[in-house]
Order: C-alpha cells, then structure tokens, then sequence
C-alpha cells in the first residue's frame, strides 16, 4: 500500500464505463468525497469492481504511471479521523436529522476543516455506499468516534488517490485500458459492499459504552483537534 510514497512513481487505476486516455483538469463530479478531481486506487481489483455500476454493461480500468515527485500530497490517514469526516461533510450531503447533526456540522467545520484543495493530491479512505453511512451515523450521534473507526476496516471498501491540481494532473501518463466483465464484476461489487454493512449493522453499533466518545462529548467539552481523547 502506498507504493507512491516508496518509489516516487506508482501505477494507479482508474475504474470507469469508458477509457479515459487523457484526464483532464476541472472535470468531475463536484459533490465527490473530496470535491472535485480524478479519483484512482491503487488496487486494480477494487478498480474492476468500481468499473462496473451496471450488471449489463462491461466496464473499463484505465491504467497510469503516476510520477508524484515533488508534489504536495494530504494523506488523510496520517490526520485526525474527524478531519476526514468535516472534508466528507463540505462535499457530500449528509442526513442532517435534528439540532444535534447540524451542531456537529458547524463545530467540526470550525474546528477540524483544514485547507485540502491546497494540496495537489488526497489519499483518503473512499466514502461510497457503506463508509458513508458509518460517517453520517457518528454526526447524528449514533455511534461514537471508537466505533467509527472500528467501521472504517469493514469490507476493505478502499483508498483511493484523487488528483486535484494541473501540476498532479500533468504527472499521470495513460498505459492502457482493460475491459471488465460486468457479469463477474457487478456483484463482486455489491458482494463487498453489503459484506461491509451487515458487519457494521449486526455488530455492535447498537452497544452504548460511556467510556466512548461521541459527538455529543465532543461539543459539550469543545474538544479540539490535537486532544489525546480523540
């Protein structure tokens, strides 16, 4: 994992209904987990599985050498868990059930935000399907910031690398592209992912431990983000 930080070039695979040989800047969805940018893993089988969205239609892995030297790269594994939940709360839409979900809101964006459209890339876990409802749950108070991160190794769901900048942009070479069946792939697919929710859902999201930490205790002591607790 994480061979780009070991060889200053790494081969990256980009899942998709089409080839793409040429990326390019300022394309993407906006409302993506990290806004938007050029989102790739360097696990080609997971990037099979996100190729195909359809059971009928074949998908495609775009293949690229990655040449990151010099660039300024955010791995969000190496920051605080609730920075990767406030970068996830300013580009995706999160279920905001009562006062307590839009409390957490505005006091992780002020507290936890940092400047991620500053770097030229993001690693960070992928926030699709399961991970985001484990990320929704803790925001709204059901699960505890312990739980959440137990959440987070279910079902092997991803990293992925997301190029945001024309400098990480001009350092990502097309090799090839491989065509993927969507009769194999497409469950593959939703096979890891329900794996993922049904260890989450039928595991101990539902114990409350006060010796955990919730959100709630995060605001009524207005934790920071260095606090040792966290």
């Amino acid at each position: 994992m994480y061979t780009c930080f070991m060889n200053h070039k790494c081969t990256l695979f980009h899942g998709s209904d089409h080839v793409i040989p040429a990326p390019e800047y300022g394309k993407g969805k906006l409302h993506n987990d990290y806004g938007r940018g050029f989102y790739c893993t360097e696990d080609i089988e997971l990037a099979k599985e996100w190729s195909v969205t359809n059971p009928s239609l074949n998908g495609f892995v775009n293949v690229y050498e990655f040449d990151y030297t010099n660039l300024k790269i955010l791995n969000l594994d190496n920051e605080n868990i609730l920075t990767w939940i406030t970068i996830l709360i300013h580009n995706r839409t999160f279920d905001v059930k009562g006062a307590l979900a839009s409390a957490a809101i505005s006091y992780l964006s002020e507290n936890f935000l940092i400047d991620y459209n500053n770097f030229d890339a993001i690693i960070g876990w992928r926030a699709d399907d399961s991970y985001f409802a484990y990320a929704n749950d803790f925001i709204n108070g059901t699960i505890s910031v312990q739980k959440l991160r137990k959440a987070m190794k279910l079902g092997n769901l991803g990293t992925q690398y997301v190029l945001k900048s024309k400098k990480a942009f001009s350092r990502i070479k097309f090799k090839e592209s491989i065509e993927i069946p969507a009769n194999r792939y497409y469950e593959k697919r939703i096979l890891r992912d329900q794996e993922a929710r049904d260890s989450y859902l039928y595991g101990d999201r539902n114990l409350f431990d006060a010796n955990e930490l919730y959100i709630t205790d995060i605001l009524r002591q207005e934790m920071k983000k260095d606090d040792p607790r966290i």
